[in-house]
């Protein structure tokens, strides 16, 4: 890594890569490196389309590529423990997209790891990047709504998706719960940090994992929070955030949310525009690279602790709804 680029990698070029390689283009100092897939076909194909330098046919010789300083993991969930272990044996930066892994002790495992090789570690939250999120959770930490008494959010897609299908696979780490359900849980968390109570309730398809689930936190001295997730039905895909002096609500797509708008009583509702190109990943990109440049082990917007204290968060859920993997 030189003072003004950050050699990027790619492991498991799929639909979510695609997006987050397109966006890597409006990060200053990121060059495009590697990509390693199991194919060499598709690893190819997938250079040639975005500009990526090279090419590999597995992950281990993505891992061992001298060239890269950072290596983004996008395999499904249950994959990543394997492929960010892999890289950071060989030495590498890893960003590995969310959830980090499937639980907390495999969790805790990469963590140790990482420590133990001395090299950058981040789950890949990106909403936590976002330029309007940043700007909600400043306004909150400044009482600009006062006291903070709700969360709602929910996240849900259309199904219903058939048995074969990833979602609904408990051993790809299905369900709405960790596609889904991390982005309600982790803006509430962010707003309001670990709770003091958690009660979940979900219906599980016959696969048993979660197709529709609903959880109620409370944080003291008496927020509360009802955060939903589904795979059987389009949801409002919304979030507010209410106080005693005001709300915060965001649109659709709260999770990348380009805008929000704060509403006070007596007061016109005021508009907060913060539109960007791309798809939003440029922003998580950007902390990596600033992160790498101060030799910073982690970032402190997205922090191991942070990572490992929704994980815990996780699996207490999963546990009362009665999903394993």
């Amino acid at each position: 890594m030189t003072e003004q680029n950050v050699r990027w990698g790619i492991l498991a070029p799929g639909g979510i890569a695609a997006q987050f390689a397109g966006d890597l283009s409006l990060v200053p100092g990121a060059e495009l490196a590697a990509v390693g897939s199991r194919r060499q076909e598709t690893a190819t194909a997938f250079a040639e389309r975005f500009g990526f330098a090279r090419a590999h046919g597995s992950y281990a010789d993505l891992a061992a590529d001298p060239d890269v300083d950072v290596v983004y993991i996008a395999t499904p969930h249950a994959f990543h423990a394997e492929a960010a272990h892999l890289c950071i044996e060989a030495g590498k930066s890893v960003l590995v997209e969310k959830p980090i892994t499937l639980d907390l002790p495999s969790a805790a495992q990469l963590v140790a790891h990482a420590r133990e090789k001395n090299v950058f570690l981040m789950e890949a939250m990106w909403m936590r990047f976002n330029p309007a999120i940043r700007k909600i959770a400043e306004l909150v930490e400044e009482g600009a709504i006062g006291w903070v008494s709700a969360i709602h959010a929910d996240f849900g897609l259309q199904g219903p998706f058939d048995a074969e299908h990833r979602l609904r696979n408990p051993k790809l780490g299905g369900g709405a719960l960790l596609d889904l359900g991390v982005y309600p849980i982790n803006f509430a968390h962010l707003i309001m940090g670990a709770p003091a109570s958690v009660q979940s309730w979900a219906h599980l398809t016959p696969e048993r994992v979660d197709e529709n689930t609903g959880i109620l936190m409370g944080w003291e001295p008496g927020a509360v929070g009802a955060l939903t997730c589904s795979i059987n039905g389009q949801s409002r895909n919304n979030a507010t955030i209410t106080g005693t002096d005001g709300r915060i609500e965001l649109p659709e797509g709260f999770f990348v949310p380009r805008s929000f708008t704060v509403h006070r009583p007596e007061s016109d509702p005021e508009v907060f525009d913060l539109d960007f190109p791309g798809h939003g990943y440029q922003f998580e990109a950007a902390e990596v690279q600033r992160c790498l440049q101060a030799g910073e082990l982690e970032s402190p917007l997205m922090s191991h602790a942070t990572t490992l204290e929704l994980m815990t968060l996780l699996d207490t859920i999963r546990e009362e709804i009665g999903v394993a993997y």
